[in-house]
């Protein structure tokens, strides 16, 4: 029997459509198959079957008892995953960098989404669909810890952390530029760029708020580089790119929002080969923590430096006579209010 998925209305949160609020918290469900489970009278409000345009008071306990999932299109491919921890509620993956997470035009196999699907025999399904839950994204070019569930409450309550802001995330970056502050934030709404529809801006006359608090770690002033550490208080696409571009500190090798004059203009010739080398945006997502879904216990995991930047990182230690590599060093810029 699918299981039944409670959503407690806080009190005082209305006066509110009952399709509206659904539509709000279970964003993995279109508003068609929302229509169809209340039309089927499978969504009920402190017991009883109601209608779509219910209003809402607050306090209320809506029961949904979603379809049995159906396969999705995507194909279960056999694609090795390095695999942090997994239980019949997630799984955490150490992501390389090269990886889409979403089939999609121009890449409908060889996914994360494909290797998920053919690792994981105990899908429960996410939305109807007999799929992972992907509750947050990393680009295809940046590597690091990424979570995904494996049934409706588990990624209902991630989900929710994400809303919430409750997830911790670190991300490291090495960034063009030399950094005068310690430390510093950015809060500057991110949407589609007004001209550009590939790229992300500020200048979107239609963003969301989008908060990235950044520490430097290390300076590499001779040759104009920052290696930086980055919290992220909300998830937009591309938010880290974008605003550390407008900063003018564009990420080494970011293809989209980098400047390639930038990396051409290094005079030590090896190290520029060595950045021109990358073939992607020096971006690493290090850490992540949130709270099982189930137990509510803390856990935190990690990803060590990839070898392409762990390289670079290496060289310039031994070019500024460092002791302590870079690649171990870390902030907690978010810690800091």
């Amino acid at each position: 029997m699918t299981d039944l998925i409670r959503l407690d209305v806080a009190p005082g949160q209305g006066p509110q459509r009952l399709d509206r609020f659904l539509a709000e918290v279970l964003e993995d469900y279109s508003r068609a198959q929302l229509k169809k489970l209340i039309d089927d009278g499978r969504v009920r409000l402190d017991g009883i079957p109601v209608k779509a345009g219910t209003r809402l008071k607050g306090g209320e306990t809506i029961l949904l008892a979603p379809f049995k999932p159906e396969p999705i299109s995507a194909i279960p491919q056999d694609i090795p995953l390095n695999i942090l921890y997994e239980d019949s509620d997630l799984i955490v993956i150490d992501k390389p960098a090269g990886m889409v997470v979403h089939p999609a035009p121009g890449h409908p196999d060889g996914t994360l989404v494909n290797a998920l699907l053919y690792h994981c025999r105990d899908l429960a399904g996410i939305g109807g669909e007999l799929r992972p839950g992907i509750v947050h994204r990393l680009d295809k070019d940046t590597s690091g810890v990424l979570v995904a569930t494996k049934n409706d409450l588990a990624h209902q309550s991630l989900a929710e952390q994400f809303k919430e802001h409750s997830i911790r995330r670190r991300y490291l970056a090495l960034v063009h530029g030399q950094v005068q502050q310690a430390r510093g934030i950015v809060d500057k709404a991110i949407g589609r760029h007004p001209t550009e529809r590939k790229k992300m801006s500020s200048r979107s006359r239609q963003g969301r708020r989008a908060v990235t608090r950044w520490e430097v770690l290390r300076r590499f002033d001779l040759d104009r580089l920052s290696w930086l550490e980055l919290a992220l208080e909300t998830g937009r696409t591309h938010q880290i790119r974008v605003h550390m571009s407008e900063l003018n500190l564009p990420l080494v090798g970011d293809p989209v929002y980098g400047q390639q004059r930038r990396a051409n203009a290094v005079a030590d010739l090896e190290l520029r080969k060595r950045l021109q080398r990358l073939q992607r945006q020096a971006l690493h997502a290090r850490l992540l923590g949130f709270k099982h879904p189930t137990s509510g216990d803390y856990q935190e995991f990690r990803s060590p430096l990839p070898e392409d930047l762990g390289q670079i990182l290496d060289y310039l230690d031994e070019k500024y006579q460092l002791s302590e590599p870079s690649r171990l060093v870390v902030g907690t810029p978010a810690d800091a209010e």
